[in-house]
């Protein structure tokens, strides 16, 4: 599938959950316990993560060979909401990212501005 024709497909539509929700229950790298856990055609995920008994939210989000970036919550609510925008603003970063990751370098002076925007936007 292109990137034109991922840009078309509906979130809900293509968004599964990471290695059939195997990862459900299990600790995540941010130390909490993960409760949602989706892939968006191998190339993107999302992680929720909480720990009730420290108010601890946290969302984990990656985009294959580019980006690994955390945000951190005091409530389920914020971070359930943020999980879904955070959906589709990862598949439009997705569309715009060069084919073919960091290498060439070219394609790191391409992506530069795009990451930094997206961890700006959800810093």
């Amino acid at each position: 599938m292109s990137r034109i024709e991922v840009e078309r497909v509906d979130d809900d539509a293509v968004w599964q959950p990471y290695e059939g929700g195997s990862s459900l229950g299990w600790m995540g790298t941010q130390g909490g316990t993960i409760a949602r856990d989706e892939d968006f055609q191998g190339q993107l995920r999302l992680t929720y993560e909480l720990d009730d008994s420290r108010s601890f939210h946290a969302i984990s989000c990656s985009v294959t060979g580019w980006l690994l970036y955390h945000r951190f919550f005091d409530n389920a609510g914020a971070a359930h909401a943020a999980f879904e925008e955070m959906k589709r603003a990862l598949r439009e970063l997705l569309t715009q990212l060069p084919e073919g990751g960091a290498s060439p370098p070219g394609n790191a002076r391409l992506a530069g501005p795009l990451l930094a925007a997206f961890t700006v936007r959800y810093g």
